[in-house]
């Protein structure tokens, strides 16, 4: 489901905390590492570090926007479902896709049971994350954006939430460790 008329649970300290417009900030400069993180991983049951595929395989971070189980960003619900289409086209190539949500863990549970989704469901709820790659905030919930590191942790391609580009297309993605 795209979007709800049940609004239950979406005007959160979460939601007044990311209201107010923040762009989106490139300072993570391409070929360099990025911030380690640690993150539950809702679909798989267990906790993820970053850092835990560093000279093991490369790795795309989508940063997505959902409000709630039931309301989707409508720019990034079509991303998430072809991104847990083709999952396995990024798992083929020995790369791992990482997507990273503000929902809380009962929240992204839902998603990830609605969805179907294979790839990890990371949650981020106190956005610190979010916050630390910089990828802005607006209207109840952080920016979507993406970046691709390469097997030694580097970042060799970034994508930032624009109105004109919302999100880097799966294709983009993978062309990247062409």
């Amino acid at each position: 489901m795209l979007t709800s008329t049940d609004f239950t649970g979406l005007f959160n300290e979460r939601f007044f905390r990311n209201f107010l417009p923040k762009p989106a900030l490139d300072d993570i400069r391409l070929g360099v590492g990025t911030p380690d993180f640690k993150l539950t991983d809702i679909t798989n049951n267990r906790t993820l570090k970053l850092s835990d595929f560093k000279g093991k395989q490369p790795v795309v971070i989508a940063f997505t926007r959902i409000f709630t189980e039931k309301q989707y960003c409508p720019f990034c619900y079509p991303h998430i479902k072809d991104l847990n289409e083709k999952y396995e086209q990024f798992k083929n190539r020995g790369i791992e896709v990482l997507l990273i949500t503000s929902t809380d863990k009962k929240q992204s549970q839902i998603v990830v049971k609605d969805l179907d989704l294979k790839m990890p469901l990371l949650s981020d709820p106190s956005c610190y994350v979010f916050r630390t790659y910089q990828v802005g905030q607006a209207l109840g919930a952080p920016l979507p954006a993406q970046f691709v590191l390469n097997q030694e942790g580097k970042l060799i391609y970034r994508h930032l939430f624009s109105f004109l580009d919302h999100n880097a297309s799966v294709e983009t993605l993978l062309e990247q460790f062409n």
